[in-house]
């Protein structure tokens, strides 16, 4: 079963390569393999100052969410984990809530808010709504919940400030998790669509996902759309590369504690 699953998994991703590096008119898949490749396609949209704009936004979307995404909700899973505090778990609850809303019902309110605020076409009208993530929060609670509480009183003994327990102590042995939300973050963002759609409104402010839709409208060729899809998906593997050791850290520790 896991053999199949990951032939249909993988065979679209072969297609789309396949397809990029095949010359445009050139007779291919499905039918048959291409007599001859080329690197034309992927050249051109490697020139094409749009797609290295739109690539651009995307990585500085991407970037500067999952950076400030794992330190916030580090923090406030490291609050709601180790600090008592009234109502803190009404209040935790109340975050996790927000989950069952869909993102869709608050996408007008977002947008007029964010507009009325001059946000439209900036970066931070592109990143700073998407910053509160209520899952990370509860799976950075959930993993630093489940540390020994003797390091904690270790720490505490020996005079560590909060800053000190947190930046030396909490932030290195959450490192699987946070590698972990670190690929997830990214991914969501550098495949988000509806938000940047919306929020980037000028070809200058579009996100390589936004961009790739807007080739199929025009009269781009069909190789060339390969190819861009083709470039946007080597970033998340590379990424899931250097992560995946963490990764498969944080899966192996899952349910130990002590």
């Amino acid at each position: 079963m896991l053999i199949l699953a990951s032939v249909f998994t993988v065979v679209p991703f072969v297609a789309v390569f396949v397809l990029a590096i095949t010359p445009e008119g050139a007779q291919t898949i499905p039918q048959r393999l291409p007599d001859e490749v080329t690197l034309d396609n992927l050249s051109a949209v490697l020139s094409a100052s749009s797609f290295l704009r739109w690539t651009l936004n995307s990585f500085v979307y991407s970037i500067v969410s999952v950076v400030v995404i794992l330190l916030t909700a580090a923090m406030a899973g490291y609050a709601f984990a180790r600090k008592r505090f009234p109502g803190s778990n009404a209040l935790m609850w109340s975050f996790l809530a927000t989950l069952m809303v869909p993102a869709q019902a608050t996408l007008i309110p977002m947008f007029v808010l964010v507009s009325r605020m001059e946000g439209v076409n900036t970066f931070w009208g592109l990143i700073v709504p998407t910053l509160a993530n209520s899952q990370a929060v509860f799976l950075m609670r959930q993993f630093i919940k489940g540390l020994p509480d003797d390091l904690f009183d270790a720490a505490k003994i020996d005079g560590a400030g909060e800053w000190t327990v947190f930046w030396r102590l909490v932030l290195p042995l959450t490192k699987p998790v946070l590698a972990t939300l670190g690929i997830f973050v990214f991914l969501w963002h550098w495949n988000d669509f509806l938000w940047p759609l919306v929020i980037a409104q000028t070809d200058e402010m579009r996100t390589l996902t936004v961009g790739l839709s807007t080739l199929n409208a025009e009269t781009v060729a069909r190789a060339r759309i390969m190819a861009s899809a083709a470039i946007s998906v080597i970033p998340c593997l590379v990424i899931f590369g250097v992560l995946q050791r963490y990764l498969v850290n944080s899966i192996a520790t899952t349910g130990l504690k002590g």
